[in-house]
């Protein structure tokens, strides 16, 4: 372990060959870069210094994903206030978004590292081909989901285990979520495209536009205000839909109007299937190692569910104060994926990888600053979200024992995004597969169910298994296989 920290530290400070090719760029103040951030440059980041590429793209993608998160968390407060069995039902419904979430972020994947090269290559037109072919596919992939989300909700929910209040009263918010999955599915995809090419800073606005209206109608729908019924846990599913809906709208709109990087015009809307083709190739590693990794929670939540809505409760805030807290390190972790794929396509291998080193120490020290607030502050974070002491107890003990691998977790985050902004997603995916479901839950059943160790046996199991998935997947990071990957 010595050697490799002293590794990652030789790696991050390393000028490689090819930053000598960098442009040079007038200094700028830190406002004055952060204003190029937010508002989008037309920057080359296959040129301009890797410290300043890293800022102008992670500075929107965090303030992105900051935004989604920020939503769960607003989302789970409201919904918090209706009690437990309306949280579990949240919690349960998410254990189905996952698969969905498993391929649409497994197609966002492909489509980043598609667009990122041909950006990478000076191949613009090719670029918004692919985007509207990965429109097509992400449309035909809600179909089925919403037919399940319609028709079998009540089902669904009690295949997990769900209780009597959560199938009765319920079920209209799967329902909601399930059948106006398309959106989702589209904020993912044509979000990704942006990101590939460079315009962080357009996805970034898509989701405060959307986030915004959903946490506006959030607390009028689910307790209503005037005129407007209170609807409970359906209203939170509706202001969901309405706000997505709306960011999809705009992101159309943008998508054609142009960006800095990319733009579709009406020529390009045709089937190709040599693209399609290519982006559902390279998309099946990325949606096998998310299926893999969202599936391995479905049984998680399983097994939780069989100790008690309390334990399910607990794990579903303290799930969405993690995704609160660690978006910043999400967004810097795309970042390094979209710099790895456009640095590629320009033919700078060693320069992906210096920012892949340089990203992962920013990652690692914001992390440890983060697992240090939920070492000490954790009952005070969940009690946030909820009033039963059991809940707060168990929702505490989680994000504490998480916490101690987070040093860990900010490499894994950034080499993972290496390899599929490179387009190898079949590498994350083997990975996944062992560490996840041949390791993760056979230890978590053991631990919880063998042991009675109840949730906590849950919670260790996580935390030994995601700490090793970590570990292996910078070391294979550090072998360089994922240069040579061809997309």
């Amino acid at each position: 372990m010595t050697n490799l920290s002293i590794h990652l530290m030789m790696q991050a400070n390393e000028t490689t060959t090819s930053e000598v090719t960098e442009l040079p760029v007038p200094k700028q103040s830190v406002w004055a870069a952060l204003k190029d951030a937010l508002r989008g440059t037309e920057a080359d980041y296959t040129k301009i210094g890797i410290r300043k590429a890293i800022f102008l793209l992670a500075v929107p993608m965090i303030l992105e994903l900051v935004m989604e998160s920020t939503f769960a968390v607003v989302d789970i407060f409201f919904v918090g206030k209706l009690g437990p069995s309306a949280i579990a039902t949240v919690g349960l419904t998410e254990t189905y978004l996952f698969l969905l979430y498993s391929i649409g972020m497994g197609l966002s994947m492909a489509v980043t590292a598609i667009v990122a090269r041909r950006i990478g290559e000076k191949h613009t037109g090719e670029a918004g081909v692919g985007a509207v072919q990965a429109i097509l596919i992400a449309l035909m992939a809600s179909v089925p989901f919403a037919i399940a989300g319609i028709f079998y909700s009540r089902e669904l929910l009690g295949l997990m285990g769900a209780d009597a209040w959560a199938i009765e009263n319920g079920y209209r918010y799967t329902q909601w979520m399930l059948g106006g999955n398309a959106v989702i599915m589209l904020l993912f995809v044509i979000n990704a495209v942006f990101r590939g090419a460079g315009d962080a800073a357009i996805a970034m606005r898509v989701l405060w536009i959307a986030n915004g209206i959903n946490i506006i109608l959030d607390p009028l729908l689910i307790f209503g205000w005037g005129p407007i019924p209170a609807l409970g846990i359906e209203g939170a599913a509706i202001a969901t839909t309405i706000g997505r809906g709306t960011g999809v709208a705009v992101q159309l709109w943008l998508l054609f109007k142009g960006g800095k990087h990319i733009r579709v015009t009406m020529q390009q809307l045709y089937w190709d299937s040599k693209v399609m083709l290519n982006i559902l190739k390279t998309s099946l590693g990325g949606v096998g190692q998310m299926i893999i990794g969202m599936t391995s929670w479905i049984f998680l939540m399983r097994i939780l569910s069989g100790i008690s809505s309390e334990a399910v409760a607990g794990a579903t805030i303290s799930i969405r104060l993690m995704m609160f807290t660690m978006m910043p390190a999400w967004g810097m972790a795309s970042a390094a994926a979209t710099l790895v794929g456009q640095n590629l396509g320009a033919g700078h291998p060693d320069r992906a990888e210096s920012s892949v080193w340089k990203t992962g120490v920013y990652n690692m020290i914001f992390l440890v600053l983060v697992s240090v607030v939920y070492f000490i502050f954790n009952k005070q974070l969940v009690g946030i979200f909820t009033d039963d002491p059991t809940v707060i107890a168990i929702g505490a003990e989680w994000i504490q024992i998480l916490s101690y691998s987070f040093f860990v977790y900010g490499w894994w985050m950034v080499a993972s995004s290496a390899f599929n902004g490179a387009g190898d997603t079949t590498t994350p995916t083997k990975i996944n597969f062992f560490f996840f479901w041949l390791f993760q839950i056979p230890l978590a059943y053991y631990l919880a169910i063998n042991q009675n160790w109840g949730h906590s046996g849950v919670f260790w199991g996580v935390f030994v298994s995601e700490t090793s998935v970590g570990l292996f997947t910078l070391w294979l990071f550090t072998r360089g296989k994922w240069k040579t990957v061809k997309v």
